[in-house]
């Protein structure tokens, strides 16, 4: 219970004329007995507080960077009119800088025994689980002179999930796909290795994709088309050790590495391929397996609301034990990790031969697109030792690259707005060269 700021002033004012220098509650309330009687009465209508019931209703869960809807009802069970100030406090991160006030503070009024609706409006910052704190209400009575507070505890969380930016190029990589997949385009020689039909020879084709039996059959040479294979294997490991925690411009490097896996697992899902994930960096921090194919992304989207880097060197030869138990015959293993050289060729290298004899193995990594425009920088001595600084890390990172290459791994290295698109591409490459 708390006296309002208009109970202070009137108490204040009504305390002047009597000359009381230092003014305390008993002495200012003995000379103004009305305000007094006030106060009592204001007191004795203010709507309880702890009585009050409260439920939540909305969303549970919400893209990184769209707002999310969250519906506090408040019934009032006494015989008593509650007039309030609410606020439903959530974590700093559920709001953009600035919009917590106004988002988060509700004026609610509920005549007795009736209840009434609030919206809070969250617009999450960062990826991740948001759990509702508690809900503060401060009744008023009806002169306003007089407030009771009290908390209620109301749980709710909302699921912020990664936005999924690159979802903008499926629509040109599913059309190139349908054309590998023979649907808008004439199939040959040479993309894929599942038979799909017959056609008549014509100048440039493939002499060994002559069906000789069929020709012997018809008046002209028939040749045979072929299709990408269907129903692959594809495994996305996701390195969640110290490389990912790098911030590449306002994000860090997992968050593209993440967007890109998202991009790759719709298009292979639509490919008629399986999608796995697994992130990993000491332990498992996340698993998806066997999902059908309306169900990948959801359940993708799901396990990676919650990762984070951890502050730790990824085991790399845990992440091959898990990966090959996690796909047991040939796959695409799809490694989204770092380039620098000190983890690759002390941790990935040693244990690369393991995973490449078994499966097909594409790395893909983060570019920092500030190292790019440092190199180029000129003008004064300081911009060209960050050129020179800049040069030696390209060079180093192409180098490592190509010690992956030289082991028959497919390197995708990309900015992170390139970085999803690029991963779909070289997919798309392996699918049509057929090594899927």
């Amino acid at each position: 219970m708390a006296f309002t700021g208009r109970a202070a002033l009137l108490a204040a004012l009504g305390a002047l004329p009597v000359g009381i220098w230092e003014p305390s509650w008993t002495g200012i309330l003995a000379v103004n007995a009305p305000l007094a009687l006030a106060c009592a009465c204001d007191a004795a209508l203010a709507a309880p507080v702890r009585r009050l019931g409260l439920t939540r209703s909305g969303d549970t869960s919400v893209r990184l960077g769209d707002t999310a809807d969250v519906t506090l009802t408040v019934t009032n069970p006494s015989g008593r009119p509650l007039r309030a100030h609410l606020r439903d406090a959530w974590p700093p991160s559920s709001w953009e800088s600035g919009t917590e006030v106004a988002s988060s503070r509700h004026h609610v009024s509920v005549p007795a025994g009736e209840r009434r609706r609030v919206t809070t409006r969250l617009r999450p910052t960062r990826r991740g689980d948001r759990q509702a704190d508690r809900v503060t209400i401060r009744s008023y009575g009806p002169l306003g002179l007089f407030a009771r507070q009290g908390n209620h505890k109301v749980p709710w969380s909302v699921r912020v999930l990664p936005p999924f930016t690159s979802r903008k190029h499926l629509p040109s990589k599913l059309a190139r796909l349908r054309e590998l997949d023979g649907r808008t385009s004439v199939l040959t020689r040479g993309e894929g290795t599942e038979f799909d039909s017959l056609r008549e020879y014509v100048p440039g084709d493939d002499t060994r994709s002559i069906d000789w039996r069929a020709t012997a059959r018809r008046t002209t040479v028939a040749v045979r088309t072929w299709r990408p294979e269907r129903d692959r294997h594809i495994l996305l490991v996701l390195d969640t050790g110290r490389t990912s925690a790098g911030r590449v411009g306002d994000a860090p490097r997992l968050d593209a590495s993440m967007d890109a896996a998202l991009l790759l697992a719709a298009l292979a899902s639509r490919a008629g391929d399986r999608v796995d994930l697994l992130a990993y960096d000491r332990r498992v921090r996340a698993l998806v397996q066997g999902r059908a194919a309306g169900d990948v992304l959801p359940s993708l989207v799901n396990a990676m609301a919650g990762l984070e880097p951890e502050l730790v060197e990824t085991d790399a030869r845990g992440l091959a034990a898990i990966a090959l138990r996690t796909a047991p015959r040939r796959s695409l293993i799809v490694l989204l990790t770092s380039l620098d050289a000190a983890p690759v060729e002390e941790g990935l290298l040693p244990v690369l031969s393991g995973l490449t004899q078994r499966h097909t193995v594409l790395v893909a990594s983060v570019a920092d697109p500030y190292t790019a425009r440092m190199a180029k920088a000129r003008g004064d001595a300081e911009a060209v030792y960050e050129a020179a600084a800049a040069a030696q890390a390209q060079t180093e990172r192409q180098r490592t690259a190509e010690q992956l290459r030289r082991r028959g791994v497919t390197v995708v290295d990309a900015i992170p707005d390139d970085l999803a698109p690029a991963l779909a591409d070289a997919y798309l490459a392996l699918k049509a060269a057929g090594r899927l």
